[in-house]
């Protein structure tokens, strides 16, 4: 049981943004890491949202207003809610704001380019950006015979990307 704790704590700590890591609320000072680093750490972490279900449960107040929506879109396109609502944590941890270093934006960071080929007018718009992510999602996963690690890995670097390395990207 101690485990387990140690493990839900630390999930909390590592979801909180870096100025609240410490117990004072001082930004904390991280050894930068590489570029790869970073990106392999991302996909590890939507990959492990995934498979141990780790969704908005400390989040949950965020997690209220678009319940609805994913709801919605996994009927619609036949996704599981929860992978939904992992990627959204991973990718956004559930702010519709959220814009990243390479330009991908709202909760399901779509690029603009992925954006505008899904006719989603308004990336930051929660309901347009789910119902074009999870579209985009089920298109790789229908892609890629249904295999969610592939699909994953292919919303993450690009579907070229897994195709080129015949696997998930080392990156």
């Amino acid at each position: 049981m101690a485990g387990m704790s140690d493990l839900r704590q630390h999930l909390r700590l590592m979801t909180r943004p870096s100025w609240e890591r410490t117990r004072f609320g001082a930004r904390t000072t991280r050894r930068r890491r590489s570029g790869a680093a970073r990106r392999i750490g991302g996909c590890a972490a939507l990959v492990l949202t995934v498979l141990f279900g780790y969704t908005a449960s400390q989040r949950r107040a965020a997690f209220e207003e678009p319940r609805a929506i994913i709801k919605e879109a996994a009927d619609r396109y036949g996704v599981d809610e929860a992978l939904i609502a992992a990627v959204i944590e991973a990718e956004s941890q559930f702010n519709p704001r959220a814009v990243s270093r390479r330009g991908a934006q709202g909760l399901m960071q779509l690029m603009p380019r992925t954006a505008a080929s899904l006719g989603v007018g308004d990336p930051f718009s929660p309901r347009e950006n789910i119902d074009g992510g999870v579209r985009h999602l089920r298109a790789l996963m229908d892609r890629f015979d249904n295999n969610v690690p592939l699909a994953l890995a292919a919303y993450n670097a690009g579907h070229v990307a897994v195709i080129q390395h015949r696997g998930i990207p080392p990156y």
